[in-house]
Formats: structure tokens, C-alpha cells, sequence
């Protein structure tokens, strides 16, 4: 099962396809316009698909899109009219992963959404890689040859982000918009609550959390 955010304007249109994911076994939540799919995506960073009507009301599909790349990268499907080819090149031009033309079969979209979130899945796999150390989405575990470490949501998220982009700094504001969202207004310190919860749990994993001065964090690798 996926947490799917899916932007579409027409309503009768956005339940449709959004009873059809269900029924695949997917969670789908919904908005009517890409402004409300970014403020829902603020509140849910780990969401593992977006689906992007492109023409809609207030925030059209391509500008959230261009917006979602500036700090996420996330699996996204634009769905284009039938014919708009400039739509699909300006789409994959600025990050979109796969697009589909309407009118679609839904058998054709669930085609897609599995091969996107199976190659997103294979490609997380590879980037995670680094010794004995293996995520556990469902449960927020991480394990580590024998060892197993129960971790709170945010801490779970924030340790996979920095493993993801192992080896590279991450400013503190990328890692605050990668957890908590773009929109998050909150003390930027609990930022550094967490490092330091995150670090006590994780025992002689610990000191391959750097600290940047002035910058923000990286995971540095075993390999």
C-alpha cells in the first residue's frame, strides 16, 4: 500500500479515480488545486506518489510541480489533455517522472502508478544501501546487523533522508522542508531536538551523524 496525493480540479473526475486507488489498496487523499495539494503534502512528508492534473484553478499542475522539486523528490505523475505534447515535455523538463494522456483506461493508470512506485522503490533500495543498516517503513525501525532501533516518525523520516544523501551536506532548511514540510513555521531548533534524540538512539551509529557548523548535517557512510 502507498500514500498517494492526488490534484484535480474536476470533482467527479478526483473521486472516481481517487475510489479506484482505494480499491487497488492504496491511501489517497485528495485536492482540488495545487495550492491545497502542497498544504496537504506539508502535513504528510511521507507520502510516496503525487498525481498532478496539469490545467487546475489557483496553483495549475506544472507550478506545483516546479515548486514540490525545489525540496522534494518524490514520485510524481502529471495527467495531460489529450494532444497537449508541450505539457509532457514541460513536465519532464522540470521533474516529473511519468505523465499519462486523458482519457485513460484505469487499468492503464494503475500500470503506471505500480511501475513508478516500483522503480522508485528499487532506487531508494540502491541509495540505501550502507553496511548492515536496512529501513522498516511500516514500523519506523531501523536495523542494524542484529540490532533493531524503534524510532518516533520525524526521527524515522529525518534518518532516512540524511542516509538517502549519504555523504552530502544537508542544509538545515532542506532538511526541515524534506520532514516537516515546506510550510513548517515551527522553531527551526527542534530541528536539532531531533538530531540529538536521533543520536541517542542510534548508539555507536551516532557519530556517523555529522554536524556542518553553520550549515546543517550529513550522514556519513560506512563505505
Amino acid at each position: 500500500m502507498a500514500k498517494i496525493l492526488y490534484a484535480e480540479d474536476e470533482m467527479k473526475y478526483r473521486r472516481l479515480i481517487e475510489l479506484f486507488l482505494r480499491g487497488e489498496g492504496h491511501d489517497v487523499m485528495t485536492a482540488p488545486n495545487g495550492q491545497e495539494l502542497l498544504d496537504l503534502y506539508s502535513k504528510h512528508p511521507d507520502t510516496d506518489m503525487i498525481i498532478l492534473d496539469v490545467m487546475m484553478p489557483v496553483l495549475d499542475g506544472l507550478e506545483t510541480l516546479k515548486i514540490i522539486r525545489t525540496y522534494s523528490s518524490v514520485p510524481i505523475l502529471m495527467l495531460t489533455a489529450l494532444g497537449q505534447v508541450q505539457d509532457e515535455v514541460t513536465g519532464l523538463k522540470i521533474g516529473a517522472d511519468d505523465y499519462i494522456s486523458k482519457p485513460f483506461s484505469n487499468e492503464k493508470l494503475i500500470a503506471r502508478v505500480t511501475a513508478l512506485l516500483r522503480r522508485n522503490k528499487i532506487k531508494e533500495l540502491k541509495r540505501l544501501e550502507d553496511g548492515n543498516l536496512a529501513f522498516s517503513d511500516p514500523n519506523y525501525t531501523v536495523t542494524y546487523g542484529s540490532l533493531s532501533i524503534v524510532l518516533t516518525q520525524k526521527e524515522y523520516h529525518l534518518f532516512k533522508v540524511l542516509v538517502l544523501n549519504k555523504n552530502q551536506v544537508m542544509e538545515r532548511d532542506s532538511l526541515l522542508d524534506k520532514v516537516w514540510g515546506y510550510a513548517y513555521e515551527g522553531d527551526p531548533r527542534t530541528l536539532d531536538t531531533h538530531i540529538k534524540s536521533l543520536r541517542n538512539k542510534l548508539g555507536k551509529m551516532a557519530k556517523q551523524i555529522v554536524t556542518v557548523r553553520g550549515k546543517g548535517y550529513y550522514y556519513r557512510s560506512e563505505l
